[in-house]
């Protein structure tokens, strides 16, 4: 691109009305004149500004060796796109140029001979394909350039990339988004060193199916991981002409809309990894709902996009890093369509995860009875003990949890969800048994048993539980219920079976806010005894009570699967505990 005007650059027009994998053919063949129109939005000046301001930071820095990430490929796209756009401050810049081989000396040194590099996992391939994600379109772009000054920088990330295609080819994975982002890098790879190796080992990974549920969730159940698989399955469908896998995409993107709040966090309460504790934005989606929204003339997701660009962070998150992704597929430059406004009054139940979401403008509620059982603490598995949420403008409940002192068996988790007539229920019957002697034929000198978990699955050991009579069973049921109305919520506890068993409610609210009402403080810790208590931030008021408060013990709510190794799910923010003792029955509100 380098002997381009300064009025064009790629061409787009016709391009719209082309396969994606048209589109891309078009570029790759050198095509790179663009009708000016396309390239004087607003949308596109932002991103250009955005990513200049990027460069700037970046050359003020040094690469760093010893701290190696991701970030390298990102920096290398950024550096890139502003290098190869003409209406940059820094088009065929020397400094972005020497700034460039930093970095590939970087990426060099860090390969290993056999193709990978270690980002977290040590030679791994996923983590490979996600570092080449950026930096093949950052390469991409370069390529296009065919300026003098990059003959050095192009021949040495070719080699890199080639080395790491080998990887990608015979490497393997970890989890299920990692097919597709190996496939989405090999995509990148073949569309700028065209490899039938490359297309051979894609179509290998695919014949394992696309799994999306009939809610639209992926297998992971995460909207971290929601955002992979999109991104990938959208590269590898427009690179390599697959529109079919793009179903799976509507899907989820349709389904996501409802797990976003007002102000743009994502519930990830029903997610099966890491984001379920720590949650996420949805600004990172943005360029997924442009993309479908314009490819399909979508108006509903145009009215998310332009959603999206109303929250904060939009320029941190979207606008300094999507320069080159935009500039690398051009169709996310052209305007959105038309767009109508997503729903905002909204009652929805998700069956595949026991989710439910409600919402009456800037008020939501969020009701979950999905764990996996038996319920274990591990990657892949949904264990969040957070069973109620509500937001009431920037007044926030992060969470409600129920714990109860029954043989250390930690917080509440339920077996589903129901909804019977207006109310929904989640519900779980405990049983702990006391253990009689093996029947003789089992039994054996030497007391060598089978290591086994108990059958209410607290612990093991080499007892061999399962064959082993049972006596004294003990039993504790709790259900607890959901009423909503116009945004008031009516929650009702009711805890039957063994007498005399402590019950803790745990509220947590969003750190910075201010808590009143009759609220005696013990530590860190809050009792609500009698009467309503109130939670303000800012001009909005969360309303929540009555109180009730029979003991005040706090210790090992969690359970005996994490206190045996000292663990606690205890998170930041502003605790209130109501608590009682079986058989207990209360009824919390909350406007």
């Amino acid at each position: 691109m380098g002997n381009i005007k300064r009025t064009t650059f790629l061409k787009i027009s016709a391009l719209t009305m082309l396969t994606p994998l048209a589109n891309n053919f078009l570029l790759l063949a050198g095509t790179t004149n663009i009708e000016q129109g396309l390239f004087n939005n607003d949308f596109f000046k932002k991103l250009l500004v955005a990513n200049d301001k990027e460069v700037e930071k970046l050359l003020a820095t040094e690469a760093d060796k010893s701290n190696f990430a991701r970030r390298v490929g990102f920096d290398f796209a950024i550096l890139s796109a502003s290098y190869c756009a003409p209406d940059s401050s820094f088009y065929h810049s020397t400094r972005v140029v020497s700034k460039l081989e930093k970095l590939t000396k970087v990426l060099v040194t860090a390969q290993s001979e056999d193709g990978t590099v270690n980002i977290g996992n040590l030679e791994s391939p996923p983590d490979t394909a996600f570092l080449l994600e950026p930096l093949s379109a950052g390469a991409y772009l370069l390529v296009k350039d065919k300026s003098n000054e990059l003959s050095n920088i192009n021949n040495d990330i070719k080699n890199f990339i080639l080395k790491s295609g080998v990887a990608l080819v015979e490497g393997g994975v970890h989890t299920p988004n990692h097919r597709w982002v190996i496939c989405a890098a090999l995509a990148h790879l073949n569309a700028l060193y065209p490899n039938k190796k490359y297309v051979n080992r894609i179509e290998e990974w695919l014949t394992e199916g696309i799994y999306i549920d009939s809610d639209g969730h992926y297998p992971e159940r995460s909207r971290t991981y929601d955002y992979v698989e999109n991104n990938s399955l959208i590269t590898i469908s427009r690179l390599l002409n697959k529109p079919e896998l793009l179903n799976a995409v509507r899907k989820n993107l349709s389904m996501c809309w409802y797990y976003i709040e007002p102000n743009g966090d994502m519930v990830t309460t029903d997610s099966r990894r890491q984001d379920q504790w720590i949650g996420r934005d949805k600004l990172g989606y943005y360029l997924h709902y442009r993309y479908m929204a314009i490819r399909d003339n979508d108006a509903a997701f145009a009215g998310i996009a332009n959603f999206l660009e109303t929250l904060p962070g939009f320029q941190e998150e979207v606008l300094n890093r999507s320069l080159f992704r935009c500039l690398e597929n051009p169709v996310l430059l052209k305007n959105l369509p038309v767009a109508t406004m997503p729903p905002v009054n909204y009652e929805k139940l998700f069956t595949t995860s026991s989710l439910l979401r409600i919402r009456r403008a800037n008020t939501t509620t969020t009701f979950f009875g999905g764990v996996d059982w038996p319920l274990i603490i591990a990657s892949g598995r949904s264990n969040s003990p957070n069973f109620y949420a509500y937001r009431k403008g920037k007044a926030i409940l992060n969470y409600m949890r129920l714990s109860t002192d029954f043989f250390s068996m930690g917080y509440f988790y339920s077996d589903g969800i129901q909804k019977v007539g207006n109310k929904y229920i989640l519900h779980k019957k405990l049983q702990v048994p006391y253990y009689q002697p093996l029947p003789g034929n089992l039994k054996n000198a030497k007391g060598d048993y089978k290591l086994s978990p108990s059958i209410d699955d607290r612990f093991w050991n080499k007892m061999d539980f399962g064959k082993r009579p049972v006596s004294n069973v003990k039993t504790l049921e709790t259900t607890v219920s959901l009423i909503e109305t116009n945004g008031k919520n009516e929650i009702t506890f009711n805890i039957t079976g063994q007498p005399g068993v402590a019950v803790t409610i745990e509220l947590c609210f969003a750190s910075g806010g201010k808590l009143s009402g009759p609220l005696p403080a013990t530590d860190s810790n809050n009792f609500l005894e009698t009467g309503m208590g109130q939670y303000k931030f800012g001009d909005d008021t969360i309303t929540f009570g009555p109180g009730t408060v029979a003991h005040r013990t706090l210790k090992n709510l969690e359970g005996e699967r994490y206190s045996t190794h000292f663990g606690s799910l205890r998170t930041e923010g502003i605790h209130v505990y109501l608590t009682g003792t079986t058989p207990f029955k209360h009824t919390l509100t909350f406007e």
